[in-house]
């Protein structure tokens, strides 16, 4: 079988209308939100913006075609990803957790229930619909899958059979769009909960939606340093009541989480490339015509023409392990969690220093706002740190998968399927294996 690495054409002219989009539209938007020191103004100033995409059909792309998305493949989204994210990867950010927010409903969810808030997200007559991904918690998040069940996701919902409702109470830490544009709630808000005190992480969460308007939600904005055009929030659960037909994967939140971020991931790190792609434009360019005070410009300084070029080898390489992920995903269904995650770990930190290098050809001149290299900066640390943060949850992902008996080095080289079981979570939550410790029994009250 042959390796192709050409893009079709309607890909081709994804990636130019894609970045049309970003330079003439998201572009001046995004210039005037991040310079903006109050952060859910800056939030809601993308949103012109966001209702231009949902137009092209970029904030529904990922959805099912039968429930009115755009049916986009894996390998679609990474190449619009990179486009946006070369301008601005906040703004990207926003359409990206909506994929996370509706995409476990889609895999997940019963055909009810995919009906009601896949096609509500697809058909938002104002076309603003934000989806919230709600998972992250103060307490811990990467260990989620902890066996004991006062470890990882603290957020309760307690079952009201009597009035067929889920009560919710604790609270989340860093989600995403889940504020909305008026701080009232996202559309729809999807939450990891913990269903069962009695038992660790594999077996005690579910997910939960939140419709927008629902009593008993307060959210409070994060000021960040970087992606300041998209949203996260503290968000806090007093008796939020929920139907019942609103629980999902009872029982396996942890299946969630795990694949919703394995989605995610060459999408992060497609993320990290458009950053880095950015900074190595300006930089390239700044190096073509800048002279430093010499006779020529500073390109023709062998330091200089050296890190330009492991500069751009570097973007290459990860752009390329960003389409072979991607490509992975779309052929095994969503099942490539190590590689998804390898992606994102190796994409996030080397873009980072890519960006630094970058900054390094400028010189001193990077650190001068009007050029915006330190906005590059700014966002190519939060990959690292972001989308299941690569040292607390992606490489145990990949650790998981790697010590699976079954798994080969070949695996992804012969693009052999390799499916995700609850049997490779639990790695690194307790300082080694699962099999290290048994998970403590625990007595109900």
């Amino acid at each position: 079988m042959s390796i192709d690495f050409e893009l079709t054409r309607r890909q081709r002219a994804l990636k130019y209308d894609v970045r049309e989009f970003a330079r003439e539209v998201l572009r001046p938007a995004a210039e005037r939100a991040d310079a903006m020191s109050d952060a859910q103004a800056a939030f809601v100033a993308m949103k012109p913006a966001f209702e231009q995409a949902y137009m092209m059909g970029l904030a529904t792309s990922f959805l099912p075609r039968e429930y009115g998305g755009g049916g986009a493949s894996n390998v679609d989204m990474v190449i619009a990803t990179e486009e946006l994210c070369a301008v601005d990867a906040g703004f990207a950010t926003i359409i990206l957790v909506n994929g996370l927010a509706l995409l476990p409903v889609v895999w997940f969810g019963t055909e009810r229930q995919r009906e009601r808030w896949i096609t509500a997200a697809t058909g938002c007559p104002t076309m603003d619909h934000l989806g919230g991904w709600v998972v992250s918690e103060r307490g811990g998040t990467a260990n989620f899958d902890h066996p004991h069940p006062s470890a990882g996701i603290q957020l309760f919902a307690h079952h009201d059979k009597a009035n067929s409702e889920y009560v919710l109470n604790g609270e989340k830490h860093w989600p995403c769009n889940a504020g909305g544009w008026d701080l009232r709630g996202a559309d729809t808000n999807v939450c990891i909960v913990r269903t069962d005190r009695t038992r660790g992480g594999t077996h005690a969460l579910s997910a939960v939606v939140v419709d927008r308007g629902t009593p008993g939600l307060e959210y409070e904005v994060i000021d960040k340093i970087g992606l300041r055009t998209c949203q996260n929030v503290t968000m806090r659960f007093d008796d939020v009541r929920v139907p019942e037909e609103n629980l999902f994967a009872e029982g396996n939140g942890d299946l969630v989480v795990n694949r919703a971020f394995t989605w995610s991931a060459p999408m992060a790190s497609a993320a990290a490339v458009g950053v880095a792609r950015g900074a190595y434009e300006f930089a390239l360019k700044w190096a073509k015509t800048y002279t430093g005070g010499g006779s020529s410009p500073i390109i023709a300084h062998q330091a200089v023409g050296h890190l330009l070029t492991e500069i751009a080898a570097r973007i290459e390489a990860g752009r390329y392990m960003c389409w072979k992920a991607a490509h992975y995903l779309d052929r095994h269904d969503g099942q490539g969690h190590a590689l998804a995650a390898m992606n994102k770990v190796y994409c996030a930190d080397l873009m980072k220093d890519v960006v630094v290098d970058c900054m390094r050809i400028v010189g001193v001149n990077a650190l001068d706002r009007k050029f915006g290299m330190e906005k590059f900066y700014r966002e190519a640390i939060v990959f690292p740190l972001y989308d299941a943060g690569n040292l607390g949850m992606q490489r145990r992902k990949s650790w998981g998968v790697m010590a699976d008996p079954a798994f080969t080095p070949d695996l992804f080289a012969d693009d052999d399927p390799f499916a995700f079981t609850k049997s490779m979570e639990g790695y690194g939550v307790l300082g080694g294996s699962p099999a290290d410790a048994a998970p403590p029994r625990f007595r109900t009250t």
